[in-house]
């Protein structure tokens, strides 16, 4: 059976609700997503992060949650990493959805078994993904990738065959006041970033 991990990539977040301070704001989005990956059965889950973002995922990882340092927000370096640590599969997330499905990170994974490189993307008017995932180690023609502004079509376009880059099941991310609107307080989950809006 595959080696599979699921990194939750922490990155900068722009913004804040007002009233919140944008510190918290950012640890509560990314403790959401690192507790859901934590949960995932048969996946592995760990962090990666700057060394500016090294405080942060001390402090929100789970107890031997492994922590991946990175010189940039780039996903190849993650992919590189998990490669070294014995895993076949790897996604990486980003830290700012923190109400997304475990289900959709799954289908994430999934099309691995006959595709090398999967795109989740980020919905919604901006451009980026919401993660990439990859068979390891990762192919020599997967270019750099930074899941703010990357794009599925120049990704795709890279690839020998289109038909090696699957797109799973988007999702939206909170990168701005507008997104506040879409979280459903009936859906379990993101209680951390629940609770600090609560207040």
């Amino acid at each position: 059976m595959a080696r599979r991990v699921i990194v939750v990539m922490l990155g900068p977040v722009p913004w804040a609700p007002p009233g919140t301070e944008p510190a918290r704001w950012r640890s509560a989005l990314a403790e959401d997503v690192v507790d859901l990956v934590a949960t995932l059965n048969g996946v592995d889950a760990a962090i990666a992060a700057t060394a500016a973002d090294r405080a942060l995922a001390d402090a929100i990882g789970w107890p031997g949650m492994p922590v991946y340092d990175l010189a940039t927000n780039r996903v190849g370096a993650v992919l590189a990493a998990a490669a070294e640590d014995g895993y076949d599969q790897a996604a990486v997330v980003a830290a700012d959805a923190p109400d997304v499905p475990g289900l959709l990170l799954g289908k994430l994974l999934r099309p691995l078994t006959t595709r090398t490189v999967v795109l989740a993307p980020a919905l919604g008017p901006e451009p980026g993904l919401l993660g990439v995932a990859a068979r390891l180690p990762a192919p020599d023609w997967l270019p750099e990738i930074d899941l703010d502004v990357a794009d599925v079509r120049l990704i795709r376009g890279a690839a020998p065959r289109p038909a090696e880059v699957a797109v799973s099941p988007g999702w939206r991310r909170l990168r701005g006041a507008a997104d506040l609107a879409t979280l459903d307080p009936a859906v379990e989950g993101w209680d951390t970033t629940r609770m600090l809006l609560g207040r």
